[in-house]
């Protein structure tokens, strides 16, 4: 398989002035949309000559997922699972599926493809549901990596991004269903006021937006 080292957030780090004030701009657009057609190419020569079926963990990895089947060059099939986590960060490792595979996947070659991952626990356990499944490969597709917050050893074939340990919305990520639809990534500054107000930071970023609640 194809492997490649992750850039650091920090290489491509704009100035922190093009954020919102409470956020620093992890990763822009531009180096967020190179990344990933980056991957696709990883993931199109890796599996060239074969059908890969892309798992996406709902809901975070869909803007991932979507960007990334679209630079791919082969054909690929896609699957969705939800799962839920318990404890802080998912660190409990108990984890139960809300919404299985609609696919079978034995003798086929998946790819988990993540938004983020950081202790690693809750992978962990879906990586070993899936494979006993019996696929003929498994492998792991992660846009962010914060890796500083690992409890177990992961083998992720492709990754996009390793970002620090600090709390970020964007591109998938959200914070009470919000930001998800911002094209680049954020780290939150003071998490105990976004808490307070989860909204506080939607009229910098869409300022004809109501409460839409």
């Amino acid at each position: 398989m194809t492997r490649s080292d992750p850039p650091p957030a920090s290489e491509e780090t704009p100035e922190e002035s093009d954020a919102p004030p409470g956020l620093d701009l992890l990763i822009d657009s531009a180096a967020l949309a190179a990344r990933v057609r980056r991957l696709a190419l990883e993931l199109t020569e890796a599996y060239e000559g074969r059908r890969p079926v892309l798992v996406s963990v709902l809901k975070g990895a869909t803007l991932f997922l979507a960007d990334l089947v679209r630079r791919m060059d082969i054909e690929c099939e896609v699957d969705f699972m939800s799962i839920s986590s318990f404890g802080s960060g998912g660190a409990s490792g108990i984890v139960r599926i809300e919404q299985d595979l609609s696919g079978n996947i034995e003798g086929r070659h998946v790819v988990v493809v993540e938004d983020i991952v950081d202790t690693g626990l809750t992978l962990q356990y879906l990586l070993r549901v899936l494979a006993a499944r019996h696929p003929a490969s498994l492998e792991v597709c992660a846009l962010f990596d914060k890796d500083v917050r690992r409890i177990v050893d992961l083998d992720i074939a492709f990754r996009g991004f390793s970002i620090p340990d600090r709390f970020v919305i964007g591109y998938g990520l959200d914070h009470d269903e919000l930001y998800r639809n911002l094209d680049a990534l954020y780290a939150v500054t003071d998490i105990e006021a976004l808490v307070q107000e989860p909204a506080r930071h939607v009229p910098s970023f869409f300022p004809a937006a109501g409460s839409g609640r």
